[in-house]
């Protein structure tokens, strides 16, 4: 039988993504199997999972999620001895109207698989305050239980000691505490970690993570303190239909955000995925009935896409017969232009009159309930895609046929309404799941 845990905390930037690969990459040199799971849209963290475990992580995600596909997904879980659940945000935090089975917020998850929560818990400039919010944490939600608390960046070992002892008053397990150590900090840039795959070294971090975590905290305490769990037999799978039988998949630095789950579904369908790099000015699967390019960092690649005469024309060629889609970045390249940050505009495939910008930044962020006003691939009109948008362009046009009336989580009509010209098609959110 595996055992679970939710690795949270009350806020964003504590350490949740550390402590979770360093406990996976400490259990799995143990010799345990470890399967991690991530709570939320995040689409970067998964791979880092991967990379601590071997095995392959997926999203979970009570906002786009029905509990059958989120009960199908954990079953993976079935034959590890411990299972990791790193939650998103804060503890609670999700959005203020409910989705399919809850808000998006990690507590959800928590109590629907009935896995007790490992607290991250950053104590810089306070003390016994610490204990205050581990404590309101604690008692916030029935249902949802706190295991204990891994203490990080802790100043010194008075610091340390004036925390546990607060949170031992309160009756709160301390199972570490960890001094600030710049070597296992994972670089960022805008929007979050940089990629797994993009970092050589990313095994040594791993390594260097789980070595001082070992040090520092009672990992057989931790493991005591996980649930037993065993996966309920999903009533359902995904309900995903793969945009096509052989599916051209952009695939490189430039276009790597899609959900794992997403690409799990599409080949369990039968789908074939054929991948190819715009960067490397590959064309795409000649054979392939459809070609989709996920979202990624165009942004930081717009000259050299612009440059690879082979890749546009040949996804202009593509697109005359059978359907293109773009997600996020995917959909700024089926653009006609996009500007860097420099403020300098490089021409992209033309397939839509989508511009956008990067010289003027502003955050767009969060889940997406769209309605389909025409067919994309995989999906009919009026379908209800459950997604999330998060980048920081600017639109400068989106001039054709929308593609679906889009809201926010609150209800709220928003402008990125994605749009269709003839083959093409491109939305700003990434597709997670679609409504039953």
């Amino acid at each position: 039988m595996a055992a679970g845990l939710v690795i949270s905390a009350p806020a964003s930037g504590v350490g949740k993504t550390t402590l979770t690969l360093a406990l996976a990459r400490a259990w799995r040199n143990r010799g345990l199997n470890v399967q991690c799971f991530k709570s939320g849209p995040d689409y970067i963290d998964p791979a880092f999972h991967a990379a601590a475990t071997g095995r392959a992580s997926v999203n979970v995600d009570s906002w786009a999620m029905d509990r059958g596909t989120i009960a199908h997904l954990v079953s993976r879980g079935v034959d590890a001895d411990i299972v990791l659940a790193e939650g998103s945000m804060g503890l609670f935090d999700g959005v203020a109207a409910r989705g399919v089975s809850g808000t998006g917020a990690t507590a959800d998850i928590a109590e629907m698989l009935g896995w007790p929560v490992v607290l991250v818990i950053d104590p810089s400039g306070q003390a016994q305050t610490a204990a205050a919010i581990a404590a309101g944490l604690r008692d916030y939600r029935k249902g949802v239980r706190l295991a204990g608390v891994v203490l990080n960046r802790v100043a010194s070992p008075r610091h340390e000691d004036l925390v546990r002892r607060a949170l031992n008053d309160s009756g709160i397990a301390v199972f570490g505490a960890l001094p600030r150590h710049a070597e296992i900090s994972l670089p960022k840039r805008h929007l979050g970690l940089v990629q797994a795959e993009e970092q050589a070294e990313i095994g040594k971090l791993i390594d260097e993570a789980a070595r001082f975590v070992a040090e520092h905290v009672d990992l057989d305490a931790v493991l005591r303190a996980a649930a037993g769990w065993s996966p309920q037999p999903a009533a359902n799978g995904l309900n995903v239909t793969p945009p096509g039988q052989r599916i051209a998949l952009a695939r490189d630095a430039a276009f790597s955000f899609v959900y794992p789950h997403m690409l799990e579904a599409w080949r369990a369908a039968g789908a074939e995925i054929v991948p190819f790099s715009p960067l490397a000015d590959e064309a795409p699967d000649a054979d392939a009935d459809v070609c989709w390019l996920p979202g990624g960092y165009p942004e930081l690649h717009a000259c050299r896409i612009a440059a690879n005469a082979r890749f546009r024309t040949s996804l202009r060629s593509f697109a005359e017969t059978r359907p293109v889609h773009g997600e996020c970045g995917g959909y700024m390249v089926l653009g006609a232009a996009l500007t860097d940050a420099d403020g300098v505009r490089h021409e992209m495939a033309g397939l839509l009159g989508l511009e956008t910008s990067f010289a003027k930044r502003r955050m767009h962020l969060g889940y997406r309930l769209a309605e389909l006003a025409a067919p994309m691939p995989g999906h009919q009109i009026g379908a209800r895609l459950r997604g999330h948008e998060f980048h920081y362009s600017t639109i400068l046009a989106q001039p054709d046929t929308p593609l679906a009336v889009v809201h926010d989580a609150t209800g709220a009509v928003i402008a990125e309404t994605g749009s269709r010209r003839g083959h093409a098609t491109g939305t700003f959110f990434h597709l997670i799941a679609e409504d039953r």
